[in-house]
């Protein structure tokens, strides 16, 4: 009876874990502790295109060809066989910005193609920031204009011409 009652009080040991401990919870075997973990959300990068804005190249003559560049600060001017018209007046496009206050941000123009109104006729531009980055102000505001560079092709087609490109901002 003694074996017994000592298998019983053994196995009853074993079964709680007194008996013995498993190294998966012997002291000094683990330890946790809590982490951290944060988040900030910011305001979204805004683009707006300025109401009545336009890369405006003016109008111009042909001849031979050449072409009409557009600085971003609007001034314009020929190359080749490209004269200005009299009169002729020539803008920069211009965009707006808004974000996250004092945020830095990259920005990117691609080409673009006008087409004339009443023919199939097209010339293709290049476009050209007046930077390649900016900051938001404290407010969280900025701007940026946009110049170009229209190519002309030899007896280009007399019409009114029309295109579009894009402009992408972008946090850095």
């Amino acid at each position: 009876m003694k074996n017994f009652i000592s298998a019983a009080a053994i196995i009853a040991a074993l079964a709680s874990g007194s008996a013995y401990a498993s190294p998966a919870t012997a002291s000094g075997n683990t330890s946790t502790v809590a982490g951290s973990a944060t988040a900030k959300v910011i305001a979204p990068i805004k683009l707006t295109h300025v109401s009545g804005a336009v890369l405006n190249f003016g109008t111009f003559t042909a001849g031979s060809g050449g072409t009409v560049v557009v600085t971003a600060a609007g001034s314009g001017s020929t190359t080749g066989d490209v004269g200005f018209a009299p009169l002729s007046t020539n803008a920069a496009d211009s965009f707006t910005v808004a974000g996250d206050p004092s945020r830095s941000f990259s920005i990117a123009t691609q080409s673009g193609t006008v087409t004339a109104a009443t023919s199939s006729a097209t010339m293709a531009f290049t476009t050209s920031a007046s930077a390649n980055s900016a900051t938001l102000d404290n407010a969280g505001a900025a701007s940026f204009t946009v110049g170009g560079t229209l190519t002309v092709a030899s007896a280009q087609a007399p019409d009114a011409y029309a295109g579009t490109y894009n402009a992408t901002v972008t946090y850095n």
